[in-house]
């Protein structure tokens, strides 16, 4: 993806290795034209990635390790005799599900927060008053962002990073949160920026979250990456504004060709060698 050539030179393209060796055999501007083994002539734009953004939730920080070990607390806090390997079953599908809704308006942020809950009461069978469900709700939002646990990698993969690339954070997480999250996290120094849906008025993956990140960070899509873990937020809503994507495929959504897939934070270090 950020690679010098001269002709000649052995290459592989790592977004379709399957292309197999290639040899770079004339480049013009930001084209380079490449015989592959498999595939025969192909003209890549190499023009150089300045700026790298990131989805937060699911992709950098862990949420449902993260989650887990704040109902666990609450759980023990309320004095509520909940198995949580049998809550978690159900309330993580539960709050992709709801998550997907307030991603798509149809439900408001205070609906999001109740209706996870009170959904896995429900399918847990377990008694609880409305007064109660807002109550946990709080101390979740509360809580959560206490918790620092990243996934494996996180840091090691900013820290190359860093140096070479303008870094950026673009969530559609709760304003309120999602910077105590980061910072909790010992994040914070990477970024230059940290867009929340909230504040810029527009969930991914909405055109204007993106565009505006871009204009603020003073950046174009063609020179711009975003990585994240929901090809529906992250890599359409991306790809649509002419933006390069990797998918951190952390749910094991279903395949697809339109970006690089990977399942760990250490793969995507392949792609900015």
């Amino acid at each position: 993806m950020i690679l010098e050539f001269e002709p000649g030179d052995k290459v592989i393209n790592p977004l379709n290795k399957d292309w197999g060796i290639g040899q770079a055999q004339s480049i013009i501007n930001n084209k380079i034209t490449v015989n592959f083994q498999n595939v025969g002539k192909k003209v890549i734009n190499t023009k150089k990635i300045t700026d790298v953004f990131f989805d937060l939730d699911h992709t950098l920080w862990d949420f449902e390790k993260n989650s887990a070990l704040t109902f666990n607390l609450i759980f023990n806090k309320l004095n509520y005799s909940i198995k949580i390997k049998d809550f978690l079953s159900h309330y993580i599908p539960i709050n992709h599900a709801c998550w997907k809704l307030y991603r798509e308006n149809k439900i408001s942020q205070k609906e999001l927060r109740i209706q996870r809950l009170s959904q896995t009461f429900k399918k847990i069978k377990f008694e609880i008053k409305s007064n109660q469900i807002e109550e946990m709700s709080d101390l979740y939002i509360t809580h959560l962002s206490t918790f620092p646990h990243l996934f494996d990698g996180t840091h090691d993969l900013l820290k190359q990073l860093k140096d070479k690339y303008r870094l950026h954070i673009i969530t559609n997480g709760f304003e309120e949160v999602q910077h105590f999250k980061i910072a909790n996290s010992g994040l914070k120094n990477y970024f230059y920026h940290v867009f929340t849906a909230e504040k810029i008025g527009f969930k991914k993956p909405h055109p204007q979250i993106f565009i505006t990140a871009l204009e603020i960070a003073q950046t174009s899509a063609s020179s711009s990456v975003m990585i994240g873990d929901s090809y529906g937020a992250d890599i359409q809503g991306a790809l649509a504004v002419g933006m390069q994507a990797i998918h951190f495929n952390s749910h094991h959504e279903a395949v697809h060709n339109h970006c690089p897939i990977v399942y760990s934070i250490n793969e995507i270090k392949q792609f900015f060698i």
